[in-house]
């Protein structure tokens, strides 16, 4: 009886061993992948090297978010909105020949070119536009149709 219970724990000691040994094997392991790559293998070299890359990492991101707001602040200075009306603005020619072509940025800010269209010839005329109202002179109907062909709600 005395040798079954040395036998039931040498067998109990030997599995304890082995689980041992399987946890010890997983644990080195995963510490060989950490210290991959890094000439000193120590966890306070691998962990320095880390948070070097994660400051690293930090700046470039920081630096790409501002190149971003940038380029979408400058986007706006650029025609996005093009709006184009057609018209008849003298009964005596026929089809609508005269035109209005609105020009304008993501802060409706741009020109309106207006082309009219008579028997004796094309008369073109440009105003400024700011915010989507006229500056120096007053939108006409066509004009402010044209603007608002672009999307711009007032």
């Amino acid at each position: 009886m005395a040798s079954e219970l040395v036998m039931v724990g040498l067998g109990v000691l030997f599995f304890w061993l082995l689980i041992l040994t399987i946890f010890f094997w997983r644990t080195l392991s995963h510490y060989n992948n950490l210290t991959k790559g890094v000439s000193e293998k120590s966890l306070k070299a691998v962990l320095e090297k880390l948070l070097k890359d994660s400051e690293l990492t930090k700046k470039d991101v920081d630096f790409l978010k501002n190149y971003c707001d940038r380029i979408e602040k400058d986007g706006f200075l650029h025609i996005q909105k093009v709006g184009l009306v057609r018209f008849n603005p003298f009964k005596d020619t026929g089809g609508d020949q005269s035109f209005v072509l609105s020009l304008v940025d993501g802060n409706n800010t741009g020109v309106i070119m207006s082309g009219l269209y008579s028997r004796s010839g094309t008369r073109w005329y440009a105003k400024k536009v700011v915010n989507g109202k006229g500056i120096e002179h007053e939108l006409t109907d066509e004009e402010k149709k044209a603007l608002k062909e672009t999307g711009f709600e007032k």
